[in-house]
């Protein structure tokens, strides 16, 4: 790559890591509003799951909005209201002001994965490279967003914690603003715009989701649904439930118990990054498996693995060896997913759709599975852990018979 294009990558890499800092930091800070806004798992659980599924229904038309204006334009706009949002967020008196605060971030955050995803693939020749570069920065942030929330929490107020956290997207859109993408612009002559400007029409969209849905798409969106409600589902409340379950496993004193952090430290909270840290394991299997079977089939054995651990993450909380050993491997499990879920996308796509296919696809995986968070809250606040990781069971076994189904009654098409 040349230094153009290294610049886009630096650009696109650093910009998808922070969309992913955001939000995995969003959990971390649940430990502290719960108290602070004297409310409920499960109302907390609805606030997120608006934010959440903004950050997923907004990627359909942010992938139309990337066909008029460009990329450059989306991202930067991502990363100043990313910011924005954070601010508020640090500012918010009431629950109110916080749930318009992380809708905010939903919105603004959900165009990034088009735009970006659409730059790269236009501007940058070794594509292949280019995409594993962007997939680092989304993994380091969803490893080290978490990871610097609970060590600024170990010093700072969470309200001065948020308003920190929008410094990082100031310096990358800082950065985005000078970085050259004429490329994008010049990737195709007068014609190929004006077939750029056809693919925003209503009819279009609607002609291409027909050829889209043929064939049994709508079976992979009903997996991608299923997947992305286990993640949110999983993730969301995971600290305090490795807290109520450390708390009375492992008897560590890490901080001085006289210490000012002895009060903000909490062991769970780096437990939770050390499962968001394995997941680039899980990622990095993923993609190797993907290349060497059927993506689908894969996904039949794996979504069985995410029931059983599902089930024996409470019965293995019993002794710290094995819960630890539980909570890493779901860690590496449900990151496994991603690359062999988008590979299933790709391959049931047709290539003059797969744009609109993906977009489709963080629909489900982001929009409809930030059900997933109120479900969680709902399901902890009237019953319990066990009962929760039951329901996550269940909604692994609907992937699993969803995968099942792609196999054998859809068309694959590329």
């Amino acid at each position: 790559m040349d230094t153009a294009e290294r610049r886009i990558v630096a650009f696109t890499a650093g910009s998808h890591g922070l969309v992913h800092t955001y939000e995995l930091s969003i959990p971390i800070l649940l430990t502290v509003w719960i108290a602070e806004f004297s409310t409920t798992a499960a109302t907390l659980g609805v606030v997120v799951t608006i934010g959440y599924g903004l950050f997923g229904v907004g990627a359909l038309p942010g992938g139309i909005l990337v066909d008029r204006f460009g990329s450059k334009p989306l991202i930067l706009a991502c990363l100043a209201g990313m910011a924005g949002s954070f601010l508020l967020v640090s500012l918010a008196p009431n629950l109110l002001t916080l749930g318009l605060a992380i809708a905010l971030w939903g919105v603004t955050a959900s165009v990034y994965h088009p735009a970006g995803l659409a730059l790269i693939s236009k501007t940058i020749d070794q594509r292949g490279t280019a995409l594993g570069y962007h997939g680092i920065g989304g993994n380091l942030g969803i490893a080290l967003g978490p990871l610097a929330t609970a060590l600024l929490l170990l010093a700072f107020d969470w309200q001065i914690v948020a308003a920190l956290l929008t410094i990082p997207a100031v310096v990358v859109a800082a950065y985005g603003a000078t970085v050259d993408t004429n490329g994008e612009r010049e990737t195709g002559g007068d014609e190929e715009e004006a077939d750029a400007d056809e693919a925003v029409t209503l009819s279009s969209v609607v002609g291409d989701t027909r050829v889209l849905m043929g064939g049994g798409f709508l079976i992979v969106l009903a997996f991608a649904t299923s997947s992305g409600l286990y993640y949110r589902t999983f993730l969301t409340f995971l600290p305090d439930l490795l807290g109520d379950v450390l708390s009375g496993l492992i008897d560590v004193q890490l901080i001085d118990p006289e210490s000012p952090y002895a009060e903000e430290f909490d062991l769970a909270r780096y437990l939770y990054v050390a499962i968001l840290t394995v997941g680039v394991l899980g990622q990095y299997l993923g993609g190797r498996i993907a290349d060497r079977i059927r993506p689908e089939r894969a996904l039949i054995g794996l979504m069985a693995a995410l029931v059983v651990l599902a089930l024996l993450f409470v019965p293995a909380s019993g002794s710290a060896p094995t819960f630890l050993a539980v909570s890493l491997l779901l860690g590496v499990a449900l990151f496994t997913v991603q690359p062999l879920s988008q590979a299933t996308v790709a391959a049931y796509s047709p290539p003059d759709a797969r744009g609109l296919s993906f977009g489709y696809a963080y629909l489900a995986i982001f929009g409809v599975g930030s059900l997933g968070a109120a479900l969680a809250g709902t399901v902890l606040t009237r019953a319990g852990a066990s009962e929760l990781f039951v329901v996550l069971a269940g909604i692994a076994a609907v992937g699993a018979l969803s995968a099942t189904a792609v196999v054998r009654a859809a068309t694959r098409r590329d």
